[in-house]
């Protein structure tokens, strides 16, 4: 079996995660269910041999220092894949995700509809929330590719690693590796304001120093798209709040409460009217409302806020939910778990 073999086979298939490791099969994740491939069993040599492969001895290297390593390697024509290689008792194993080639529009995405509306923002702070495998990165891709075709704009990403490969239309697009064109996030949005841009992705919001920056760039005049590992609006903002030291804490409330343009908290569903997968989005669009709510620091009041304005294109995770299943999308089952306040979306699905 040969790495290009192993890619194409998992694409063929649809699968949207690979994991490779010595004496197993490897796995495809498949609708978010774990197959077992019809390959042979891997040897430790042969997983070694792969990372190898695509790391090559310089980058192979740091690896045996690190213990783990993100990179990025493709199949021609036909798909990126983000790679982790790590180590698991003693022996090397990999995890891949699958990227198309093409970013999808946003409109096939089935995000609710004022999504599309945040690219046309001049400035602010734009988040997409959830969790591992939620789409976060898709979701940007497509905000950034419509863009690319309505305006012209001078956009920076800062990835780790480079998922989508986009590229110009109407905008003039670079794309930064942390690791190979940037030491880190912090680094690269320390100097990206010196590199005339309007619009920054962030790939992620992960400590005080990136997080700080890209709310200051924000706050400078320009739009940031980033994402967090969080559940919710609320939590985000949050999520936020609580990286910084309490003697910064209402700063940046009112920071955050200046500069937060709207979060977008999804999670990926398997769905039941045929193949694929659809998202639940909880989308919080910042009123006057929501941003005396940062900064008076009643987060809390956030949920409300998001029920009681569909009007402006809202919506809750369970609001999210009940549509998809009386649209035949997802099982009650998926509905009910995965809901805020599981009780009352019961009896709604019950009516």
């Amino acid at each position: 079996m040969t790495l290009q073999e192993l890619l194409n086979e998992s694409i063929d298939r649809g699968a949207s995660d690979i994991h490779v490791m010595a004496e197993q099969r490897p796995i495809f994740r498949i609708n978010t269910e774990l197959v077992a491939s019809d390959f042979p069993v891997m040897t430790n040599e042969a997983v070694t041999g792969i990372v190898r492969e695509m790391l090559g001895d310089r980058r192979y290297a740091q690896f045996l220092r690190r213990r783990d390593f993100d990179f990025a390697t493709f199949v021609k024509d036909r798909a990126r894949f983000r790679v982790n290689a790590h180590f698991q008792r003693d022996s090397i194993a990999i995890a891949f995700r699958a990227i198309p080639n093409k970013v999808p529009k946003i409109q096939d995405l089935n995000l609710p509809p004022v999504v599309e509306t945040f690219v046309d923002l001049p400035r602010g702070l734009v988040l997409v929330t959830g969790e591992t495998g939620s789409g976060k990165s898709t979701t940007l891709a497509a905000m950034i590719e419509t863009i690319n075709h309505r305006y012209a704009r001078h956009i920076i990403t800062i990835e780790d690693p480079i998922e989508y490969t986009l590229t110009n239309n109407k905008c003039l697009i670079e794309q930064r590796e942390v690791g190979s064109d940037v030491p880190s996030f912090a680094s690269g949005l320390k100097h990206v304001l010196r590199q005339d841009p309007d619009i920054i992705l962030v790939g992620e919001m992960r400590d005080l120093e990136t997080t700080g920056a890209a709310i200051t760039a924000a706050e400078t005049g320009h739009l940031v798209l980033s994402t967090l590992h969080t559940q919710s609006a609320a939590q985000t903002v949050e999520r936020i709040i609580d990286i910084y030291p309490a003697n910064q804490q209402n700063q940046i409330r009112a920071m955050l409460a200046s500069t937060l343009q709207a979060v977008i908290s999804q999670t990926l569903f398997k769905r039941i009217d045929h193949e694929g997968m659809i998202p639940a989005a909880e989308v919080l669009v910042c009123n006057n409302a929501a941003r005396a709510c940062i900064r008076e620091s009643r987060v809390f009041e956030i949920p409300n806020i998001i029920q009681t304005n569909a009007a402006l294109g809202m919506i809750t995770r369970d609001q999210s939910l009940k549509r998809l299943f009386l649209n035949g999308c997802i099982t009650r089952e998926d509905a009910l778990t995965h809901a805020k306040t599981k009780d009352l979306l019961d009896a709604t699905l019950s009516a």
